[in-house]
């Protein structure tokens, strides 16, 4: 039955070229946007190379300290002490990591040619539990080395090119950073610049560092963000409840003096939805993403649909005859609205697969700036390093995407149009050419 509508489709196609024309170009730039949307954010929040654990990886990027008359308060992060103090003793996490924000110039002097700046992650061991890197060779800083502060250092494969101009046989090598000499242990194949915490040319021990150990007020406040990594949700509960816990001992040590408050644990998905936040306090609700995303559904979906829906009106309204001659045979409305149905699907379906194609063109020649698109604080505006994979363009969440986009522009712009029609008496239709 599907060969003959197709068959039908294909006959019709080539009877009306214009509005086959006009119906799939205007199925495919429906498609071709809302995939362009759909991977933009998939990118960013699917556990893609190497942060696998996004779904469980949990964030404090700052913390307050307020005084006890609450007339001064002050934001920052996590300072070394009370790493030491709250965050690294906490037990119910896999793993608990810290990372050393740092300016954002740094630079490698290679073998040969001039100086070349690069992006620096300092940080600890836990760092490479958390994100799950490919090691080309060599591995991560030990536990000793991070301890003893040895300038050891792990590099992407696209820096060991550069500096080095190989990626094979550079562990146990010398790399010139920030005028200081590192070791390189191990050579990962490079992530993503789209991965915002895990991304880095070279990742280094944060106690190579010689200030690491700097604090602003009081000893608790400095220059550190925090990662964990938990099982699962129930996990992540009894670890909100541990922190609040330490934060409360904490507090009533110094009850007289000031009061420390965190936030609760940021999920990954508040790194790409910064506006996840009300009074301080992350969530993520139906109605938050309502109404960010219903006039992007309505512009990609409804106008489509009801152009669609009108070009649809005029062909059935030509087609009136045919039907009752159709019906006058015996055919039943719900035989022939099926008919119609799969023969504008067929046609829906065409144009999606235009839009999937010029969508992927779209992303793979305007990575450098497409992905920004959505944002509401990009940390780019261009960059024409970023990388676009298979696993972020082939993926089932893509394709599933588009092909209920399909079908709804298919039942919206179709079904009204010709369910009216089909209502009409045999003798009206037979007429209708007269």
């Amino acid at each position: 039955m599907i060969k003959d509508y197709v068959k039908q489709a294909w006959e019709l196609m080539k009877q009306n070229p214009l509005f086959s024309s006009l119906y799939i170009i205007g199925t495919a730039l429906a498609i071709c946007f809302t995939t362009v949307m759909a991977v933009a954010y998939y990118v960013k929040l699917a556990p893609l190379y190497p942060e696998y654990n996004r779904n469980n990886t949990y964030y404090i990027t700052q913390m307050k300290l307020e005084s006890v008359d609450q007339k001064n308060n002050i934001n920052s992060a996590f300072s070394y002490n009370s790493l030491r103090d709250i965050a690294y003793p906490l037990k119910n996490a896999e793993a608990v990591s810290a990372i050393l924000q740092e300016g954002n110039e740094h630079w490698v002097r290679p073998l040969t040619g001039n100086d070349f700046s690069m992006k620096l992650i300092s940080t600890d061991p836990a760092f490479f539990k958390i994100y799950e890197f490919d090691f080309i060779e060599g591995s991560p800083f030990s536990e000793a080395d991070f301890e003893s502060g040895v300038r050891s250092v792990v590099i992407s494969d696209k820096l060991a090119q550069k500096a080095f101009h190989q990626t094979n046989g550079v562990v146990g090598k010398m790399l010139s950073m920030d005028m200081n000499d590192y070791r390189v242990c191990g050579v990962i194949r490079a992530g993503n610049k789209l991965g915002s915490y895990s991304y880095a040319d070279a990742y280094i021990p944060y106690k190579a560092n010689p200030n690491y150990q700097a604090t602003f007020y009081y000893d608790y406040m400095g220059p550190y963000e925090v990662l964990f990594l938990v099982k699962d949700n129930e996990q992540k509960e009894a670890l909100q409840a541990e922190l609040d816990a330490v934060i409360a001992n904490v507090n009533q040590q110094h009850k007289d003096e000031w009061q420390l408050k965190l936030r609760p644990l940021r999920p990954h998905i508040t790194t790409v939805f910064y506006y996840l936040y009300v009074d301080n306090d992350f969530k993520l609700t139906p109605w938050i993403l309502f109404k960010k995303f219903l006039p992007i559904i309505l512009v990609l979906l409804l106008i489509p649909a009801f152009n669609l829906s009108g070009m649809i009106s005029s062909r059935m309204e030509d087609r009136l005859a045919e039907m009752g001659v159709r019906k006058s045979f015996g055919a039943s409305k719900s035989a022939l609205l099926s008919h119609v149905m799969w023969e504008n699907l067929i046609l829906t379906l065409a144009g999606g697969l235009v839009g999937l194609i010029i969508a992927w063109s779209i992303l793979y020649l305007c990575k450098s700036w497409v992905f920004t698109l959505f944002d509401d604080f990009p940390d780019f505006l261009y960059d024409s390093s970023i990388s676009i994979t298979g696993e972020m363009l082939f993926t089932p969440v893509v394709f599933i995407t588009a092909l209920l986009v399909c079908v709804i522009i298919n039942l919206l712009s179709a079904l009204i149009p010709a369910w009216n029609s089909l209502r009409k008496p045999i003798v009206s239709s037979l007429n209708e050419k007269k």
